[in-house]
Protein backbone atom coordinates (compact mmCIF):
# COMPACT_ATOMS: atom_id res chain seq x y z
CA UNK A 1 0.00 0.00 0.00
CA UNK A 2 1.43 3.37 -1.02
CA UNK A 3 1.61 5.78 1.95
CA UNK A 4 -0.22 9.11 1.55
CA UNK A 5 1.81 12.00 0.19
CA UNK A 6 2.54 15.08 2.27
CA UNK A 7 -0.34 17.10 0.81
CA UNK A 8 -2.84 14.36 1.65
CA UNK A 9 -1.39 13.94 5.15
CA UNK A 10 -1.83 17.67 5.76
CA UNK A 11 -5.41 17.58 4.46
CA UNK A 12 -6.23 14.61 6.72
CA UNK A 13 -4.73 16.29 9.77
CA UNK A 14 -6.38 19.63 9.04
CA UNK A 15 -9.79 18.03 8.53
CA UNK A 16 -9.55 16.35 11.92
CA UNK A 17 -8.32 19.44 13.76
CA UNK A 18 -10.65 21.94 12.09
CA UNK A 19 -13.57 19.66 12.96
CA UNK A 20 -12.46 19.37 16.59
CA UNK A 21 -11.16 22.87 17.31
CA UNK A 22 -12.59 25.21 14.68
CA UNK A 23 -10.59 27.53 12.45
CA UNK A 24 -9.10 29.87 15.03
CA UNK A 25 -8.43 27.09 17.51
CA UNK A 26 -6.30 25.19 15.00
CA UNK A 27 -2.73 26.31 14.43
CA UNK A 28 -0.60 25.51 11.42
CA UNK A 29 1.96 23.98 13.78
CA UNK A 30 -0.66 21.63 15.23
CA UNK A 31 -1.62 20.55 11.71
CA UNK A 32 1.93 19.90 10.58
CA UNK A 33 2.80 18.13 13.83
CA UNK A 34 -0.15 15.76 13.40
CA UNK A 35 0.67 15.29 9.72
CA UNK A 36 4.36 14.64 10.41
CA UNK A 37 5.28 17.46 8.01
CA UNK A 38 7.51 20.50 8.35
CA UNK A 39 6.01 23.88 9.14
CA UNK A 40 6.64 25.30 5.67
CA UNK A 41 4.65 22.53 3.98
CA UNK A 42 1.29 24.27 4.44
CA UNK A 43 2.57 27.37 2.67
CA UNK A 44 4.15 25.31 -0.09
CA UNK A 45 1.08 23.17 -0.82
CA UNK A 46 -1.76 25.56 0.03
CA UNK A 47 -0.48 29.10 0.54
CA UNK A 48 -2.25 29.90 3.81
CA UNK A 49 -4.37 28.40 6.58
CA UNK A 50 -7.52 29.87 4.98
CA UNK A 51 -6.68 28.24 1.64
CA UNK A 52 -6.00 24.97 3.44
CA UNK A 53 -9.44 25.20 5.05
CA UNK A 54 -10.99 25.75 1.61
CA UNK A 55 -9.17 22.67 0.27
CA UNK A 56 -10.31 20.57 3.24
CA UNK A 57 -13.92 21.73 2.93
CA UNK A 58 -14.06 21.16 -0.82
CA UNK A 59 -12.60 17.67 -0.52
CA UNK A 60 -15.47 16.82 1.83
CA UNK A 61 -18.25 18.78 0.14
CA UNK A 62 -17.56 18.13 -3.57
CA UNK A 63 -18.82 14.51 -3.63
CA UNK A 64 -21.96 15.60 -1.75
CA UNK A 65 -22.54 18.54 -4.11
CA UNK A 66 -22.04 16.33 -7.17
CA UNK A 67 -24.63 13.84 -5.89
CA UNK A 68 -27.03 16.66 -5.01
CA UNK A 69 -26.74 18.08 -8.52
CA UNK A 70 -27.24 14.67 -10.11
CA UNK A 71 -30.33 14.07 -7.97
CA UNK A 72 -31.81 17.43 -8.90
CA UNK A 73 -31.07 16.79 -12.59
CA UNK A 74 -33.01 13.51 -12.39
CA UNK A 75 -35.98 15.24 -10.75
CA UNK A 76 -36.04 18.10 -13.26
CA UNK A 77 -35.87 15.63 -16.15
CA UNK A 78 -39.23 14.28 -14.93
CA UNK A 79 -40.93 17.55 -14.03
CA UNK A 80 -39.95 21.23 -13.90
CA UNK A 81 -41.50 21.55 -10.44
CA UNK A 82 -40.60 18.60 -8.20
CA UNK A 83 -42.51 18.26 -4.92
CA UNK A 84 -40.91 19.22 -1.62
CA UNK A 85 -40.36 15.66 -0.39
CA UNK A 86 -38.47 14.72 -3.56
CA UNK A 87 -36.35 17.86 -3.32
CA UNK A 88 -35.51 17.15 0.32
CA UNK A 89 -34.51 13.58 -0.53
CA UNK A 90 -32.29 14.76 -3.41
CA UNK A 91 -30.69 17.40 -1.17
CA UNK A 92 -30.33 15.43 2.08
CA UNK A 93 -29.91 11.90 0.71
CA UNK A 94 -26.29 12.40 -0.39
CA UNK A 95 -25.42 13.49 3.16
CA UNK A 96 -26.50 10.07 4.40
CA UNK A 97 -24.74 8.32 1.52
CA UNK A 98 -21.45 10.12 2.16
CA UNK A 99 -21.72 9.86 5.95
CA UNK A 100 -22.80 6.28 6.72
CA UNK A 101 -23.41 5.33 10.33
CA UNK A 102 -20.54 3.66 12.17
CA UNK A 103 -17.82 4.98 9.85
CA UNK A 104 -15.05 7.03 11.49
CA UNK A 105 -14.34 9.05 8.34
CA UNK A 106 -18.04 9.80 7.95
CA UNK A 107 -18.24 10.98 11.55
CA UNK A 108 -15.27 13.29 10.93
CA UNK A 109 -17.00 14.66 7.83
CA UNK A 110 -20.16 15.23 9.89
CA UNK A 111 -18.24 17.08 12.58
CA UNK A 112 -16.55 19.25 9.98
CA UNK A 113 -19.90 20.20 8.42
CA UNK A 114 -21.28 21.08 11.86
CA UNK A 115 -18.19 23.21 12.48
CA UNK A 116 -18.53 24.96 9.12
CA UNK A 117 -22.14 25.82 9.95
CA UNK A 118 -21.49 26.95 13.53
CA UNK A 119 -17.95 28.38 13.65
CA UNK A 120 -18.07 32.21 13.84
CA UNK A 121 -14.72 32.61 12.05
CA UNK A 122 -15.12 34.56 8.83
CA UNK A 123 -12.97 32.02 6.99
CA UNK A 124 -15.59 29.35 7.69
CA UNK A 125 -18.14 31.40 5.78
CA UNK A 126 -15.93 32.57 2.92
CA UNK A 127 -14.38 29.36 1.59
CA UNK A 128 -17.13 28.61 -0.92
CA UNK A 129 -16.74 29.32 -4.63
CA UNK A 130 -18.81 29.20 -7.84
CA UNK A 131 -19.38 25.42 -7.70
CA UNK A 132 -20.85 25.53 -4.20
CA UNK A 133 -22.87 28.65 -5.03
CA UNK A 134 -24.36 26.92 -8.07
CA UNK A 135 -25.67 24.00 -6.00
CA UNK A 136 -27.15 26.36 -3.42
CA UNK A 137 -28.81 28.57 -6.03
CA UNK A 138 -30.28 25.65 -7.98
CA UNK A 139 -31.90 24.19 -4.88
CA UNK A 140 -33.06 27.59 -3.67
CA UNK A 141 -34.80 28.10 -7.01
CA UNK A 142 -36.39 24.64 -6.97
CA UNK A 143 -37.55 24.92 -3.36
CA UNK A 144 -38.75 28.45 -4.10
CA UNK A 145 -41.04 27.15 -6.85
CA UNK A 146 -42.35 24.40 -4.58
CA UNK A 147 -42.79 26.76 -1.59
CA UNK A 148 -43.68 30.14 -3.11
CA UNK A 149 -45.06 31.54 0.15
CA UNK A 150 -41.64 31.45 1.86
CA UNK A 151 -39.27 34.39 1.66
CA UNK A 152 -35.82 33.70 0.24
CA UNK A 153 -34.32 34.34 3.69
CA UNK A 154 -36.57 31.85 5.49
CA UNK A 155 -36.12 29.31 2.70
CA UNK A 156 -32.33 29.48 3.01
CA UNK A 157 -32.62 29.20 6.81
CA UNK A 158 -34.61 25.99 6.41
CA UNK A 159 -32.14 24.61 3.87
CA UNK A 160 -29.30 25.23 6.32
CA UNK A 161 -31.42 23.37 8.85
CA UNK A 162 -31.38 20.30 6.59
CA UNK A 163 -27.58 20.35 6.61
CA UNK A 164 -27.38 20.88 10.36
CA UNK A 165 -29.92 18.23 11.35
CA UNK A 166 -28.36 15.59 9.10
CA UNK A 167 -24.77 16.32 10.14
CA UNK A 168 -25.62 16.35 13.86
CA UNK A 169 -27.51 13.06 13.48
CA UNK A 170 -24.51 11.42 11.81
CA UNK A 171 -22.18 12.62 14.58
CA UNK A 172 -24.61 11.36 17.23
CA UNK A 173 -24.99 7.96 15.58
CA UNK A 174 -21.23 7.43 15.52
CA UNK A 175 -20.32 8.96 18.88
CA UNK A 176 -23.05 7.79 21.25
CA UNK A 177 -25.15 4.74 21.94
CA UNK A 178 -28.93 5.16 21.94
CA UNK A 179 -30.83 4.88 25.25
CA UNK A 180 -30.90 1.34 26.61
CA UNK A 181 -34.59 1.01 25.80
CA UNK A 182 -34.04 1.77 22.11
CA UNK A 183 -32.39 -0.52 19.53
CA UNK A 184 -29.75 0.90 17.17
CA UNK A 185 -31.27 2.64 14.16
CA UNK A 186 -30.42 1.13 10.79
CA UNK A 187 -29.07 3.58 8.25
CA UNK A 188 -32.00 3.30 5.84
CA UNK A 189 -34.54 3.79 8.63
CA UNK A 190 -32.75 6.92 9.84
CA UNK A 191 -32.68 8.22 6.30
CA UNK A 192 -36.44 7.69 5.84
CA UNK A 193 -37.19 9.32 9.19
CA UNK A 194 -35.01 12.29 8.33
CA UNK A 195 -36.65 12.81 4.93
CA UNK A 196 -40.11 12.69 6.51
CA UNK A 197 -39.16 15.10 9.29
CA UNK A 198 -37.24 17.52 7.08
CA UNK A 199 -39.91 17.59 4.35
CA UNK A 200 -42.49 18.50 7.01
CA UNK A 201 -40.19 21.21 8.38
CA UNK A 202 -39.57 22.64 4.92
CA UNK A 203 -43.31 22.61 4.14
CA UNK A 204 -44.40 24.38 7.33
CA UNK A 205 -46.29 27.66 6.84
CA UNK A 206 -44.23 30.85 6.74
CA UNK A 207 -43.31 32.21 10.14
CA UNK A 208 -45.61 35.03 11.16
CA UNK A 209 -44.20 38.50 11.74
Amino acid sequence: MVPPDTRTQILDAAERLFAERGFRGTSIRAITDLAGANLAAVGYHFGSKAELLAAVARRVIEPINAAQCAGLDRLLARTPDPPVTDLVEAFAGPLFDEMPAGDEGAARTSRLIVTIISDPAEEMRNWTGPAEDTVRDRYLAAFGRALPSLSAEELWFRMRGILAVTAVDRVEVYSRRPPASLPPVAGEAARRWAITFLAAAMSAPPTGT
